[in-house]
């Protein structure tokens, strides 16, 4: 499973007008932010030892 760069800047740029329009969410879309990226990375790893 492969996510393309595309739709991580869609998700960064809603992250980003989420903060400008609502600063406390900061901490809780920081995380979210490195959850999804965490677990992209892992689908990414395992997908290529599989191969």
């Amino acid at each position: 499973m492969t996510v393309s760069k595309p739709i991580l800047a869609v998700i960064a740029i809603i992250f980003g007008i989420l903060v400008i329009v609502f600063p406390e969410l900061l901490v809780w879309i920081v995380g979210l932010y490195f959850i999804i990226q965490g677990l992209l990375f892992f689908a990414d790893y395992f997908e290529l030892r599989t191969r």
